[in-house]
């Protein structure tokens, strides 16, 4: 697929911009990057108010409410919604410790499950409360972050089990989910977006000598001009950092 130029945006109205997770690494640097585009922009995390847990998902129908409520007050458009949260290795609901598997016999359930809680099951009860929000004309962006390693086709290497299911799964998801968002509006783009390796608390223990790392401010200027070059028809699909197809 050929990507145009930017998207031109001084035709679109003035517009809001959500960031799931936005208190985060890439989180924060896409904050950083849409408000520099001139975006109103609202960040939603574990750590704000309201809070957003995706273990409680009462807190994600009171967050949706609360933009919902925002956009009417203010008469803006939700233009953009960005879902950049992930978990690939950390302390689980249970507390115990889940680190990418090298191999079957490393497999839990607590691992798994919490990797699909973060990865999959809370970014799909963002698209059930959030998704709603998005203009019913006009171009706008739904954008979930995932990860080359959820490709089943580019998958040549093993391990990670959980981290790769639950990324594959949420492809599936945002691929559903564009379906169903182009019945409402056809203009609007529902994405899963790979930012590349990106110098968080996320990737910092498995950075390999060699290989590119890039500053979360880097990362998200590239993605965000993904999200501006997104042609017509791109919807439900899954692109790099460099606006490259990636394989399911």
């Amino acid at each position: 697929m050929t990507f145009a130029p930017p998207h031109d945006r001084s035709n679109e109205p003035a517009g809001l911009a959500l960031v799931i997770g936005g208190t985060g690494g890439i989180g924060a640097a896409l904050v950083a990057g849409l408000r520099a585009q001139g975006f109103e922009v609202m960040a939603l995390g574990r750590r704000t108010q309201p809070a957003l847990d995706y273990t409680t998902e009462s807190t994600l129908a009171i967050c949706g409410q609360h933009v919902a409520d925002h956009l009417a007050r203010t008469g803006l458009r939700l233009q953009r919604l960005v879902v950049a949260t992930g978990f690939l290795h950390g302390d689980t609901v249970s507390g115990q410790r889940a680190e990418p598997e090298r191999s079957w016999q490393h497999l839990s359930a607590d691992g798994l499950q919490h990797n699909f809680l973060i990865n999959a099951i809370g970014p799909a009860l963002v698209m059930r409360h959030f998704l709603p929000l998005l203009p019913k004309q006009g171009r706008c962006v739904a954008a979930f972050l995932s990860a080359r390693v959820g490709s089943i086709g580019d998958n040549a290497l093993g391990g990670w089990y959980a981290y790769r299911a639950s990324k594959a799964a949420l492809n599936q998801l945002v691929h559903t989910s564009a379906i169903e968002l182009a019945r409402r509006n056809k203009e609007a783009l529902c994405v899963a977006l790979h930012p590349g390796t990106v110098d968080t608390g996320l990737s910092q223990p498995f950075a390999k000598t060699g290989l590119q790392v890039r500053p979360p401010d880097e990362a998200a200027s590239d993605l965000l001009a993904v999200i501006d070059a997104l042609p017509p028809g791109s919807s439900g699909q899954f692109f790099d950092q460099k606006s490259l197809r990636i394989p399911w």
